[in-house]
């Protein structure tokens, strides 16, 4: 399936103003190259898809660290094989997620460090986080292989969080849309459907609709994805996010009036000066 860019179609045409709607708790200055093989060391690091692993991944990734840095991360990955106690090891994953996030700035094994210590300590709560990480970053992510990868991540540590609590709705939903936007389905309606289940049983499910909203925008369907996003509208008027894609969304149907109409009901809302000018410029584009 083509991915559009329907994901970060707001992030695409704002993209001076540094708008990205989706994955603001990550890291966002780095990424790694793709990976192109992967290895067999006889341990067990989580789904993987072909040509693609955890080992390749960290190895990468420390290539952009410095010396000193190499030290520290060394350090603290040997201490995770001496640590006899879970807790001793949750406390070294965290550490080393905090280390990639906070000093290096580089996503994956950040995610993944989380991940790590969130299957130790096996609580809904942080399974449920750990999976929302990877869900959230690998809709902006352009490289197949590396977002198959995520959505490998995303899918066990959701499925784990749902063992849990099987009436988990914000965790059904995620597990849908990370079938949806990673593509590790053979169709796309495996995850559309595990959505919808939410969608129908409590329409004001915010996270279900902006979901459905955005599968309908990648499958094309923007009077859909409109009704979507004017549902999570009403409810919450106040979402920046909802009314800009709804203002791009009318203007690639050719609605300009509407889109003008949503670009400046987001006026009131932006904080920033310099997105705020990005909308009025775009706004007079439009007359």
């Amino acid at each position: 399936m083509k991915k559009p860019q329907w994901i970060t179609l707001v992030a695409g045409i704002l993209l001076t103003a540094g708008l990205f709607l989706f994955g603001r708790t990550v890291p966002k200055n780095k990424t790694i190259t793709p990976v192109v093989h992967s290895e067999d060391d006889g341990h067990d690091h989580g789904p993987a898809p072909a040509g693609i692993s955890i080992d390749t991944i960290l190895t990468l990734a420390k290539k952009q660290l410095s010396a000193e840095q190499v030290v520290r991360i060394n350090t603290l990955e040997n201490s995770i094989s001496r640590g006899d106690v879970k807790d001793q090891q949750i406390h070294v994953y965290h550490q080393l997620a905090r280390f990639w996030a906070d000093s290096v700035g580089v996503f994956e094994p950040y995610a993944w460090y989380s991940a790590e210590a969130a299957r130790l300590e096996n609580s809904e709560k942080t399974l449920t986080f750990a999976a929302r990480l990877f869900l959230e970053n690998l809709q902006n992510d352009e490289i197949a292989q590396r977002r198959q990868w995520k959505a490998l991540q995303a899918k066990d540590l959701f499925e784990r969080s749902l063992m849990i609590n099987p009436g988990n709705d914000s965790a059904k939903v995620g597990l849908g849309a990370t079938y949806l936007f990673g593509e590790i389905s053979a169709t796309p309606m495996e995850g559309i459907l595990k959505i919808r289940e939410v969608a129908e049983k409590d329409s004001t499910n915010l996270y279900a609709q902006m979901m459905l909203a955005k599968g309908s925008l990648i499958s094309g369907q923007y009077d859909k994805a409109i009704t979507r996003l004017e549902t999570i509208n009403r409810i919450n008027p106040a979402d920046l996010d909802v009314l800009l894609l709804l203002a791009e969304v009318n203007e690639r149907m050719g609605n300009k009036s509407k889109a003008i109409s949503w670009y400046t009901a987001s006026l009131p809302l932006v904080k920033q000066a310099e997105l705020k000018t990005a909308i009025e410029k775009r706004m007079k584009d439009l007359k």
